[in-house]
This record gives structure tokens, sequence and C-alpha cells, in this order.
């Protein structure tokens, strides 16, 4: 069903307020309690209405910035648990995806498409993130899982409430491994709170940086007033910043098939409202010490179809093009939504 412009004006405001309150005020407390109680996974109904144009006010524009919109799903589920959806992870082939939600849970689930634009989700299931005992992760503390990197079967999520990363042998276990700590930087666990880990990339073989788990601080600032970063691991492990333009705080990280890495950014303010940015950092820049920059490729405000985006993955279609897929995390506020774009890259 297509979301009709006039609609999507209306929620416009709503959603304005609602990522105010999730960008302003921050995540839920502390002692909040994760929505996810169940110990094993769970296969869920995910409804999706597409939605067939980017801009509200010209839907049949297709190019923005270096872009192509391919389409997109407003997701809803009638099971309390699905939402706040950050971080993402698509298969080789484009359909089959892994997500995350703050609340310490895995969503994994496969895209359907008709042609090059998505229509559905199916075989969606959740399941709560384990940790070495097999409890869920949450039980001890640690959600607000915000963000994912792949090393082949080897997931890597980074919890911001508790600054730490955690790996799953996923290839042999799935949605059922267990988490286990990795060592991290001192100053990594000393990000500011509901600021910290916010995405991940681990770069592959065949770069200078192979085998270096990267991570990017939504808004740890160095003294400098730019975005920490840290190279763990690797060949040449420290620690950098990414220079931050227009007080735009990262949402999320993925890895082009070229190398270089995309930062999905996001900002608030009373001036201009919210809006989001993707913007490219040459991987050849990211070293011990650097200031990395690199040029825009999107940017989005309110009158887009956008909403708190926070998770970002990359694919190659059967085509042969690099397809970006962008999802948001509603904070399972009932004034948001729970959006799936996808866009072709241009001149990858």
């Amino acid at each position: 069903m297509r979301l009709a412009p006039s609609t999507w004006r209306l929620a416009r405001g709503l959603a304005a307020v609602g990522l105010f309150a999730a960008l302003v005020m921050g995540a839920p407390a502390p002692q909040a309690e994760p929505l996810v109680a169940r110990d094993q996974p769970v296969s869920i109904e995910v409804k999706a209405r597409t939605i067939d144009y980017f801009n509200a006010s010209t839907p049949e524009l297709r190019r923005f910035g270096h872009l192509d919109f391919r389409g997109g799903l407003e997701l809803t589920s009638p099971v309390k648990e699905f939402g706040g959806l950050s971080a993402l992870k698509m298969d080789a082939d484009g359909q089959r995806f892994v997500s995350l939600t703050d609340k310490g849970s895995w969503f994994t689930g496969r895209i359907v498409y008709r042609g090059a634009q998505p229509v559905a989700i199916a075989d969606a299931v959740m399941a709560p993130m384990l940790a070495a005992g097999g409890r869920p992760l949450a039980a001890q503390g640690w959600y607000d899982t915000e963000s994912l990197a792949a090393d082949n079967g080897t997931f890597y999520v980074g919890i911001e409430r508790v600054n730490r990363i955690v790996k799953f042998d996923f290839g042999r276990d799935g949605v059922r491994a267990l988490a286990q700590p990795i060592a991290t930087p001192p100053e990594l666990r000393s990000l500011p709170n509901n600021r910290g880990l916010e995405g991940l990339v681990f770069v592959p073989k065949g770069s200078r940086l192979s085998g270096t788990l990267v991570a990017f601080s939504e808004r740890g600032l160095d003294r400098a007033g730019n975005l920490r970063a840290f190279l763990i691991g690797g060949p040449t492990p420290g620690n950098f910043t990414v220079l931050r333009k227009d007080d735009f705080d990262i949402s999320d990280a993925a890895l082009l098939p070229s190398g270089d890495v995309l930062l999905l950014e996001r900002r608030f303010s009373w001036a201009s409202g919210v809006a989001i940015r993707i913007r490219r950092i040459p991987l050849s820049s990211i070293a011990p010490g650097a200031v990395v920059d690199g040029p825009e490729l999107l940017f989005a405000d309110l009158g887009y179809q956008i909403d708190n985006m926070e998770g970002l993955g990359v694919h190659r279609s059967p085509q042969g093009e690099t397809v970006l897929t962008l999802i948001s995390d509603d904070n399972f506020s009932a004034l948001q939504r729970t959006i799936l774009l996808q866009f072709t890259l241009i001149d990858e």
C-alpha cells in the first residue's frame, strides 16, 4: 500500500517530536527492563507497506545526491518486542539480513522484492542475545546494542550502555550464539553515557588495515570537538577522529566493496529540525592519529521519507549494483516509524 504525501506531511510533525525526545532526552533510563523476556528464538509476523517515493513534494524524483532511490517499507508487527532497530548486516545477495534492537535482541528476516523494489519481509525471527552462560545478555544490564560488524561468520556487537564489544560465532550457531567480550582500548570504555559506540566495521583481507575492527562513537568528542574512533586489532591499532561537521553525530557505519567506509549520521536542532546524512570516508585516510573527512553522498530532512535512521547495510545486486539499505529505530514510540529504505550508489 502506497503512503500518500498528505499522510507523510501529517506524520512529519509528530515524528519530529518523537525524534527530539530520542535524540535530546536519550535512550530509556538504565533501570528500564528489556522488552524481550523469552530465552528462545520466536517467529514473528511483520507487516510491510511500500514507500514508493523518497521526497513527498517530488514523488517522481529518484536521484538524490549520489544515490538512486529503489524503494522502501514501513514495518509494523503485533509483537510488542518489535522495534528499536539499530545496525544492519545484509547477506551478499541482499535478501537475508540481521539487525539488532536496543533491548538486546536479534531481528533476522528476508526481504522480498518485486524487481528491484522491496515489497515485504518474510521469515522474521526475534531472539534475545545470549551471554556466555546462556542467559539473555540484557539480563546483566548489557543492552543498548547499537552496532554490528561481521568477519565472515563472526559477528561483533557494540553495546552503548556499557561501551563494550562482544563477538558471536553467528555462522555456526546463529541467534543461539553466545557472547564473548573482546579486549578494547581503555579510552573506548570512557566514552560518554548514551553517546558511545554507534558504528562498527571489520576490514577484510586485501587492505593495509586487514583484520582491524574499526569502532566509531556517536558523540564522544576530543578536545577539538571531533568524533572519537578506534582501530582495534590489525596491523596498526590506535585512535583517530572523524571531523565533526554541521553538528551531525554518527549513527552507523558500513564498508563498501571498494573498501571505503560509509558513515550514516543524524542531527537535530530547533532551527533546522531532524536530518540525516551519509558521508564517504576513504579507508586509505584512516590511521592512528588521523583526522578523517569525506564527501557527502546524501542529505535528507523531514521533507523526505526518513525517521531516526540508525542502521546501514551494503550489498551487491545481481546486476552488480552497490545497494545501500537503511533502517530506523522507532524507540518503541507510537510517534515514530520503523522504516527500511534502499538506494543504489552511483559511480561506485
